[in-house]
């Protein structure tokens, strides 16, 4: 067992740093509405701290044994597969289209951060926070102002009862809009019923929100919804 003398302010700032650069990056994620948060953030981040932890400082009262050679990197590595599971829960697939790659890969990142503050690498762990804000926040305005000059993309997920020609009236009013059609995707509910899922992606400039409100009028549309394009795959 570790001596308790061992056990100090050295290992609570590597908490402490995980605690708050994790807080960080689950406070981004849950002011943007993803399906992983502050808490989960923070929770993962500051258990894989704890690990890292375990790995440096927990086994020093077996390491003067002669038949026992440890290797700390071996827990490191189980931090990477073991938080494959919690990414693979928040990457769903609906009406045949992927949602949650960008949330599960900052849970995978958080992981990264909580290993290093674990192992003491603080700097280098802040140095990472950094960069998921650069990520974050400025990917997206660098590539609206390099994609300026081209047709804005835009992808609707719309519900539609069958047999009223509802997505004859969706593409006719998309089209009347100013907007091109760039893919079409429906899928029947599970239930076998007349209820239509679709995910409708175009490319224009065309005003978005009055396009909307167009859709949701026609007959039959049960439901529309707008996505995010970095968020969805096909």
């Amino acid at each position: 067992m570790l001596d308790v003398s061992d056990q100090g302010w050295e290992q609570l700032l590597a908490l402490l740093t995980a605690l708050v650069l994790c807080s960080l990056i689950g406070l981004e994620r849950q002011l943007r509405n993803k399906s992983a948060g502050l808490r989960t953030h923070t929770l993962v981040g500051i258990g894989a701290a704890l690990f890292m932890l375990v790995s440096k400082w927990g086994f020093g009262d077996v390491l003067d044994r002669d038949d026992v050679a440890l290797d700390p990197s071996r827990l490191a590595a189980q931090i990477v597969s073991g938080v494959g599971f919690i990414g693979a829960g928040l990457i769903f697939v609906r009406r045949d289209v992927v949602r949650g790659l960008t949330t599960a890969a900052t849970v995978w990142v958080v992981a990264a951060v909580g290993t290093a503050a674990g192992a003491g690498l603080w700097l280098l762990a802040a140095a990472v926070t950094a960069v998921h804000f650069l990520v974050a926040y400025g990917y997206p305005v660098l590539t609206r102002r390099l994609t300026r000059s081209a047709p804005d993309t835009t992808v609707f997920e719309i519900e539609y009862r069958d047999r009223h020609g509802a997505l004859r009236g969706i593409l006719a009013e998309a089209t009347a809009r100013g907007f091109d059609v760039h893919d079409v995707r429906t899928r029947r509910g599970d239930d076998g019923g007349a209820l239509i899922g679709l995910v409708l992606t175009l490319v224009g400039r065309g005003e978005v929100s009055g396009l909307t409100a167009a859709l949701a009028g026609l007959e039959g549309v049960v439901s529309v919804h707008t996505a995010d394009p970095d968020d969805v795959e096909g």
